[in-house]
């Protein structure tokens, strides 16, 4: 309970950079549905208007629906103002890995298409060098996936197909299949595994986003901001 809402201080703090009339990019997972909640009683108070909203996967759509918030199609819009996610692990040059909740290439695309890019996070998702306690999401199509396994272990990953309870395969909205990268004692060199992830025939996005980040709003006792240097 007190993680919770420890995610909902910080969202209440990452809500303060969003003004009416902004096209807002709306993430997925625990975190990113504190921030929907925030938007949508502000939009029901006034003390908000004229927001629409990217969603980042059709669990955040129907959510955003249910809170009122409207949606627009990216490819409509062009660009978005500022986008609001959560994260799975946070390192001090406020790079990311992202994805345990399946939505990593739309967060992605989202991300790179955002003005400002704002993660809330919880203490718990801090650490000093990526992978240290998260697998890498590795975002790949269905056809030849097996043959992946080995050069992502010629990468130093220890790679495993994601799987939904029942045992099947989880597939993301877009269809795709998740290979998790498990790098036992976190990555050494994030740009270097970033390319070999990234560089197979047949992976389609990774979940490490590095440069993209411009604040981090830690939730806590006391709410924190890290704030990149270049933002």
């Amino acid at each position: 309970m007190e993680r919770e809402a420890q995610k909902r201080r910080a969202a209440e703090r990452a809500v303060e950079y969003v003004e009416s009339g902004m096209i807002v990019g709306l993430g997925t997972g625990s975190s990113a549905r504190h921030v929907l909640d925030v938007l949508g009683e502000q939009l029901i108070a006034g003390a908000l208007r004229d927001l629409a909203g990217v969603a980042t996967s059709t669990a955040t759509a129907a959510h955003a629906r249910t809170v009122g918030i409207p949606l627009v199609d990216l490819d409509d819009v062009g660009e978005v103002d500022v986008a609001i996610d959560g994260a799975d692990e946070v390192d001090p040059r406020l790079d990311l890995i992202k994805g345990l909740g399946g939505a990593l290439l739309w967060e992605k695309i989202v991300a790179s298409a955002a003005a400002r890019f704002i993660v809330v996070a919880d203490e718990s998702k801090l650490v000093q060098r990526l992978g240290e306690r998260a697998p890498v999401p590795v975002e790949v199509v269905s056809f030849g996936w097996r043959t992946l396994l080995a050069r992502f272990e010629r990468a130093g990953a220890r790679p495993n197909l994601r799987l939904r309870q029942d045992g099947s395969a989880f597939r993301t909205d877009a269809g795709h299949l998740i290979i998790d990268c498990a790098f036992p004692d976190g990555i050494a060199d994030t740009e270097a595994a970033e390319y070999a992830l990234r560089s197979q025939a047949g992976v389609v996005e990774t979940g490490l986003f590095l440069g993209m980040t411009h604040v981090v709003i830690v939730g806590g006792t006391d709410v924190r901001v890290l704030e990149s240097p270049t933002s």
